[in-house]
């Protein structure tokens, strides 16, 4: 049964859920810096995030698929509330430890959030998917302003710096809770195994799968590795203030988000492949925006294209992957996908502090080229796969 009020209840879900990304992302590698005890370690709580919210994916969706989404939805925001509770601790113990496996928890937690675009998609008509998954996303818009300006207002709230911040983080997350009360149940829950599905074999031989992987996976690789690396090179290599800083991180999550209103109308104009392109070329000239200059206006630049790009990425991979599945196959390759995806995510936030600390922002920066180009492969190979069957149809 579809359910349109489903994407607004969603939509402020997102809002409230995704703050916790964008407060670890301004705050991780800062309070990283301080704890851990070498400088090289500094971002590894935000690649903790990522690596929780990873390892947490494939449980997630196959747990939604057994209890149903809604279940899984509070209750990974309820894990999350207890990661902040294990950060103040960690913070009360000026430990580098605890401190990072509170954000595992986190991160763990935030996984079913990743989930919101799917159950958006289902709660509409198939014309309205890329509608749905873009609303679901204008919630970051919000989540971008309010992670960061929690983080700043709570961190003299206690004696321990930063533990209010914490504190208000799960005040946001009960509320989370409260919103997604509402939301309804689109699909029954699955009872039986795959009775029609293909094998995994055979999914993985539609071009049109690798595409809709690759694109995603580009841009949370490319994203996450410049966005995790950012605070470090332009708060503590280049002297910008934290206030600089968090305005730069903030623009680029605002710029992650906000196309979402006017992609729809893109996706009709041009189609998800020329989305999808549309992305790997804003990503090309972030590199070139913040390759060899590092005044204000060169990072800002960058970390919105940076934004930008990583939306287009997303929502064309998104939109284009029920393409690549029958409805009794939608967990089994909407997993496979996400773990894929935020799998590789996690270890571009691992690599971007070493890559930083041992090979400079340079090399940061060539190390997207290879992930593109794996990208524009995909996109020849789908485009010269289509092209085959229509003239075989043809003949």
């Amino acid at each position: 049964m579809k359910n349109n009020n489903n994407v607004w209840v969603l939509m402020c879900s997102q809002a409230l859920t995704m703050s916790i990304a964008s407060f670890l992302v301004f705050l991780g590698s800062i309070i990283g810096r301080q704890l851990a005890p070498d400088p090289s370690y500094a971002t590894l709580p935000v690649a903790a995030f990522i690596v929780g919210s990873a390892l947490a994916t494939l449980p997630v969706i196959l747990s939604m698929r057994k209890f149903g989404r809604k279940s899984i939805f509070i209750g990974c925001a309820l894990l999350s509330a207890c990661g902040s509770m294990l950060a103040i601790y960690g913070l009360a113990q000026q430990s580098f430890v605890l401190f990072v496996s509170a954000i595992v928890v986190m991160g763990l937690g935030l996984a079913a959030g990743q989930q919101y675009r799917f159950a958006a998609m289902e709660s509409v008509s198939a014309e309205e998917m890329a509608t749905a998954a873009s609303r679901v996303l204008i919630g970051g818009i919000v989540a971008a302003f309010l992670g960061p300006e929690i983080a700043v207002l709570g961190k003299n709230i206690f004696e321990v710096a930063y533990a209010g911040s914490f504190a208000l983080l799960i005040g946001l997350t009960a509320l989370a809770v409260l919103v997604l009360s509402f939301y309804k149940e689109t699909v029954a829950v699955e009872q039986t195994g795959d009775d029609n599905s293909r094998s995994f074999s055979a999914l993985l031989a539609q071009p049109v799968l690798w595409v809709a992987l690759l694109s995603g996976l580009a841009g949370f690789a490319v994203m996450s590795l410049v966005m995790t690396a950012t605070p470090l090179h332009m708060h503590f290599e280049n002297g910008h203030s934290l206030v600089a800083t968090k305005w730069v991180i903030q623009s680029h999550i605002v710029a992650m988000f906000l196309p979402s209103f006017f992609v729809p109308w893109l996706v009709r104009r041009i189609g998800e492949l020329g989305l999808i392109s549309l992305g790997a070329m804003a990503f090309l000239i972030m590199v070139i925006a913040v390759y060899s200059r590092y005044e204000f206006m060169n990072y800002w630049v960058s970390l919105v294209l940076l934004g930008v790009g990583w939306n287009f990425l997303f929502i064309g991979g998104t939109t284009l992957l029920p393409r690549a599945y029958q409805e009794s196959e939608k967990f089994k390759v909407q997993a496979f996908n996400d773990f894929t995806i935020f799998g590789i995510q996690a270890v571009s936030a691992l690599m971007a502090g070493w890559l930083l600390a041992s090979y400079g922002w340079q090399t940061l920066l060539l190390v997207t080229i290879p992930v593109l180009s794996l990208l524009a492969i995909s996109v020849v190979n789908w485009r010269w796969a289509e092209g085959r069957i229509g003239r075989n149809v043809s003949s």
